[in-house]
């Protein structure tokens, strides 16, 4: 729920719309007991609500439009922010998102952000504020700069939940966000391929929400540090094959060359494809292993050695904590949402000569 004063100030300026968490800094509160106050719940003690009443009336707050259909039940939609729907990451989360509203009773709508970059912050705002203005929760799919861009645009009041990268240390209890663990998944792959006997292994990374090191690097370099393994310079790839393509092409050429983690399973595919024309064995010459276990990757030839993430269930969990904030029925609290499994097959094997 939100807000609004229409007021004027005495420069002539409108002034800035009070929201429900100015209502419950001014009180002491937490904004779900100043909603449940507005909603006349029974569970608020009577000095509590007398508190909350007075900074309402102090502030000058009124709910807008939203808050009511919000307040009464009738708004039973969610919007979904992302800059893709194609991707298998992001489709997947999709799916868990709109099967677990449909079992909910509600409806679904998308958002695409145009600006993949998040550069054109101008045009993600401009998404922001029209999924705002169609009334009730978002969740906001923070997979790139636009994403991030997207979440951090969203206005305080109104409720929202982010599907993120694994943050790089613990967020704050009112950061509603959900992840899988992608460092633990980066670095139990690089695990096993050193297990089998590589001096080292080489990387393809996947763009980064941030400009800063993502979660998969970060738990690939972890591993070669914690074996005392080289840490090589990770090559930058795109989502799709072509990145992993040229990517593979360029460590193709280098003998020394017997193992790549791949950022996702497209780039794998990729880069399978450039050893093959470069006439290098997989996994005889180099071992290969993707992250996700997208469909196609047990269906490669070799069959691709990956790690599963449930981004299905991710999507679900994110309407989970969504309808929690909706109904007031949970808590909101950050949390990752599943394990990673290392998914074996045929693209891994030892270096050449330790068979």
């Amino acid at each position: 729920m939100t807000g609004h004063n229409p007021g004027m100030n005495v420069t002539g300026h409108t002034r800035r719309s009070v929201s429900i968490r100015d209502v419950a800094t001014a009180a002491g509160v937490s904004y779900q007991t100043v909603s449940r106050v507005i909603n006349d719940h029974p569970s608020v003690k009577t000095s509590t609500r007398e508190r909350v009443l007075a900074a309402i009336d102090e502030l000058g707050f009124r709910r807008n439009s939203t808050a009511l259909a919000l307040a009464s039940g009738r708004s039973r939609a969610v919007t979904v922010l992302t800059s893709n729907t194609t991707h298998y990451g992001y489709a997947s989360v999709l799916q868990g998102i709109e099967e677990a509203a449909r079992a909910a009773s509600y409806t679904v709508g998308i958002g695409v952000l145009e600006s993949a970059d998040g550069a054109d912050e101008a045009a993600v705002a401009a998404q922001v504020q029209r999924s705002a203005d169609a009334g009730g929760g978002l969740i906001v799919i923070a997979y790139d700069p636009a994403g991030v861009r997207a979440l951090g645009a969203v206005p305080a009041d109104l409720p929202v939940v982010g599907v993120v990268e694994t943050p790089a240390s613990p967020p704050r209890d009112d950061r509603p966000w959900v992840w899988a663990d992608d460092r633990e998944a980066a670095y139990k792959a690089t695990r096993h391929l050193l297990s089998l006997g590589h001096k080292t292994v080489h990387y393809v990374a996947i763009p980064s929400s941030t400009r800063r090191t993502s979660a998969r690097t970060s738990g690939w370099q972890q591993a070669l540090k914690e074996a005392g393994a080289p840490q090589p310079r990770p090559l930058q790839g795109s989502w799709g094959p072509a990145g992993g393509h040229a990517a593979g092409l360029k460590l193709a050429g280098n003998p020394d060359v017997t193992a790549i983690l791949c950022g996702n399973d497209d780039l794998a595919l990729g880069v399978i494809r450039a050893l093959h024309e470069t006439g290098r064995a997989i996994p005889g010459d180099v071992s290969v292993a993707g992250f996700d276990d997208a469909p196609h990757s047990a269906y490669l030839t070799p069959s691709l050695t990956t790690v599963r993430l449930d981004f299905t269930g991710l999507g679900r969990s994110a309407f989970a904590l969504l309808h929690g904030v909706l109904e007031e029925s949970a808590p909101i609290a950050p949390h990752p949402v599943s394990v990673p499994e290392l998914v074996v097959r045929e693209s891994s094997g030892p270096p050449p000569g330790r068979e």
